[in-house]
C-alpha cells in the first residue's frame, strides 16, 4: 500500500517546473509535472493529486480556470502580486498562496498544510531541518 501523496505542479515554465519537482520530492512525495492545465487534465482521469501547485497566470487556461473546474487543495503561485490577483486568490479558498521567487521553506510547508501532513511525517537529514532543504529561492 502506498500512502505517499501525489503533488501535482502545473507551470508552464520548465525551469520552474523541474525546480519545484525536485524540492517536492526531496520531501518524500511523489510528484508528477504538466506543462499546462490541459495537460494535467488530461492525466486527470488516470491520476489523482492530493494537492496542485499551480502557477495562475498561464496561456489558454490560466491557474484561476482549473481552479474552478477541482475539488483539491491548491497552492498558487505567481509573479504578479497586483490586486486583481491577490483579491481572487483571496475568493478562491486555496490552501496556500506563494509569490515568486520563493523559497523551499515555503513550497513546503504550503503543500504540507494543503494535504495536512505533519512535518514530522519526513526523516531529518543533512538537507535541513525535518528533510527540508535550506532556505534557497525557487522560481524566476
Amino acid at each position: 500500500m502506498n500512502d505517499v501523496p501525489i503533488i501535482a505542479i502545473v507551470h508552464d515554465d520548465a525551469s520552474v517546473r523541474r525546480l519545484l519537482l525536485r524540492v517536492v520530492e526531496s520531501a518524500g512525495y511523489k510528484a508528477e509535472t504538466f506543462a499546462s492545465a490541459r495537460e494535467f487534465l488530461t492525466w486527470l482521469p488516470h491520476g489523482q493529486a492530493a494537492c496542485l501547485v499551480l502557477d495562475v497566470h498561464m496561456d489558454e487556461l490560466s491557474g484561476f480556470d482549473l481552479h474552478d473546474r477541482l475539488q483539491v487543495p491548491i497552492v498558487f503561485i505567481t509573479g504578479h502580486d497586483d490586486a486583481a490577483t491577490l483579491a481572487r486568490i483571496e475568493r478562491s479558498s486555496a490552501a496556500g498562496h506563494l509569490r515568486k521567487p520563493f523559497d523551499r521553506t515555503s513550497v513546503l510547508e504550503a503543500i504540507d498544510r494543503a494535504v495536512g501532513a505533519p512535518h514530522a511525517r519526513r526523516p531529518s537529514g543533512p538537507d535541513g531541518v525535518n528533510g527540508h532543504p535550506s532556505r534557497e529561492e525557487v522560481g524566476p
